[in-house]
């Protein structure tokens, strides 16, 4: 089974996000996604401040399977993009919920992370998913 920390937030597109300050979370893929995918060869990341929708794509990553578009958990301000993947993409793969983390987002509503998967939710998400 996969690893999914339950002190994050997830979305039924397999990105999580972990609260890191007042207004900003850091998002990533969920170590689900980053076995589905095999091994990580490339990550393509917005640019800092660029203003996204939730749902919308902000990215993607390749694999040596294939591509996949990487969406926007919640709407927000690009604060930090994680550059560490532009040379060592596969951080990923070894440590999707640490150094593989890939943006930090400015959110203007807080309450927003009220309408993302617990890491329970998720689980049975995934489970669910694979049962197909």
């Amino acid at each position: 089974m996969a690893n999914t920390p339950d002190d994050l937030k997830y979305t039924k597109d397999h990105e999580w996000v972990r609260s890191t300050g007042k207004s900003v979370v850091r998002v990533g893929i969920t170590d689900h996604a980053q076995r589905q995918l095999g091994d990580i060869v490339f990550v393509e990341l917005p640019k800092k401040g660029d203003r996204l929708e939730g749902s919308e794509p902000f990215g993607s990553v390749e694999s040596v399977k294939s591509v996949s578009e990487l969406y926007m958990p919640l709407s927000g301000t690009i604060a930090t993009v994680n550059e560490d993947l532009n040379d060592e993409p596969e951080r990923v793969n070894d440590d999707p919920y640490e150094d593989g983390w890939m943006i930090e987002v400015t959110i203007a509503d807080q309450s927003a992370l009220n309408g993302l998967l617990t890491a329970a939710e998720y689980r049975d998400y995934i489970s669910a998913e694979s049962a197909d």
